[in-house]
């Protein structure tokens, strides 16, 4: 199986948990012509009021600059593998069974099934982390 991998700056910003409240974030950037393939977004139950929301990629000084700007800031805690395959029953499972069967912790996953194709990111905490999930999922079949 080709698997498209690549590790991936995430970006995040705290946005208020208010109606137009991600919309402002997004505006921004895309005013500063960023063009996001992925974006998650979520309430903060532990602190009321706010929220948070993941995007990337930015790149470019003028998308960086709108970026910081715009309140956000590269994710540093928060590594990132974005995997692009063919999409098949149970591949999401099957890619996160062989990266816990090496013993590396996942911090999260998302993905998303669009015609025949998938795409994953899996976030680790370390660039230790992301870095073995690579090496292995490159030698996946």
């Amino acid at each position: 199986m080709k698997l498209d991998i690549t590790q991936v700056d995430v970006w995040a910003a705290t946005i208020k948990d208010k109606p137009g409240g991600l919309a402002q974030k997004l505006d921004a950037l895309a005013k500063a012509g960023v063009n996001l393939e992925f974006l998650i977004s979520r309430r903060t139950p532990e602190k009321p009021g706010w929220g948070v929301v993941f995007v990337t990629p930015i790149k470019g000084a003028k998308q960086v600059k709108a970026a910081k700007k715009a309140g956000f800031k590269k994710a540093q805690s928060l590594r990132s593998v974005r995997v692009a395959a063919l999409d098949k029953p149970g591949l999401g499972g099957r890619l996160s069974q062989e990266i816990a069967d090496a013993g590396i912790n996942l911090r999260g996953l998302s993905g998303a099934a669009i015609g025949k194709r998938a795409v994953f990111h899996f976030a680790f905490d370390s660039a230790a982390d992301a870095n073995r999930a690579v090496r292995l999922l490159k030698k996946t079949k």
